[in-house]
């Protein structure tokens, strides 16, 4: 446990000024600053509408989510999880890295472990500041009906989904910048799945749940269709969690063993 301990603390200073690290903060702050800005300056467009509270953080907090579950949070994680093995690529370090007198598999599952955690970040931070601002923005235009209905429950449920439904795409990405050192493959590949797995998850293809690409896109789509039930009855082990759970897994002990031979030449 220590040398995981002290694995995870290198991590973090090794790529604490990189894009990817920085990335986990700044996005959620700039796409939720932009939607709080737009519903701003567009208040008086929006009141004509009537909503009620809960129709309103629904329009509200959709706006982020169908930005962040289709696109930022899908190619972030494949951007970061390309970075946390690049810093050893880059350098030529991985021998060094083993070299040293810590358990292997401690230093394997920091590297994925603080790679995790990012997402957690960058998704908690997305989860915060889409409540948050709703109520400034209440503050801001009192005649928004944000105060009416507490969002807090649903939002969670919607965000851990999301970042659940993402850990397949994490795993897949992890591996594959394990394998290549090159930029172009393992980001490639997961632009290409990206790319697959929304046009299998909007068609309809009742086997989409299978392609962990299409995961966030498919628990985006089931939210969308349960904004009517109440916020303790979303599910949030569905079919495609569980699908990227599984991957998740799997490809967590994949990439050990792939590791392992890589260091042994």
């Amino acid at each position: 446990m220590r040398s995981f301990f002290i694995s995870l603390q290198s991590e973090f200073y090794k790529s604490r000024k990189t894009l990817a690290f920085w990335a986990a903060i700044i996005v959620p702050v700039v796409i939720c600053g932009l939607i709080a800005f737009g519903y701003f300056t567009s208040s008086e467009k929006i009141l004509k509408y009537n909503y009620s509270g809960m129709m309103l953080w629904f329009q509200y907090s959709s706006a982020a989510l169908g930005v962040m579950g289709m696109l930022i949070l899908p190619f972030y994680v494949i951007f970061m999880a390309f970075s946390v093995n690049n810093i050893e690529h880059k350098n030529d370090t991985w021998k060094t890295l083993f070299s040293q007198p810590l358990n292997k598999f401690s230093i394997y599952a920091a590297k994925y472990v603080y790679a995790l955690i990012l997402l957690l970040v960058c998704t908690f931070l997305f989860a915060f500041l889409t409540y948050s601002s709703g109520y400034l923005l209440q503050a801001l235009v009192p005649k928004y009906t944000f105060q009416d209905y507490n969002p807090a429950i649903i939002l969670s449920k919607f965000y851990t989904k999301l970042l659940l439904a993402s850990l397949g795409i994490l795993s897949i990405q992890f591996v594959l910048s394990l394998i290549w050192s090159d930029f172009l493959k393992p980001m490639g590949i997961g632009f290409i799945g990206i790319i697959a797995g929304i046009i299998t998850a909007n068609v309809g293809w009742k086997h989409a749940y299978l392609i962990p690409y299409s995961n966030p896109t498919l628990a985006l789509r089931m939210t969308s269709a349960s904004k009517k039930a109440k916020p303790e009855e979303l599910p949030i082990f569905t079919q495609e969690v569980w699908v990227s759970l599984i991957c998740a897994v799997l490809l967590f002990i994949v990439g050990y063993f792939i590791l392992l031979k890589r260091n042994i030449k």
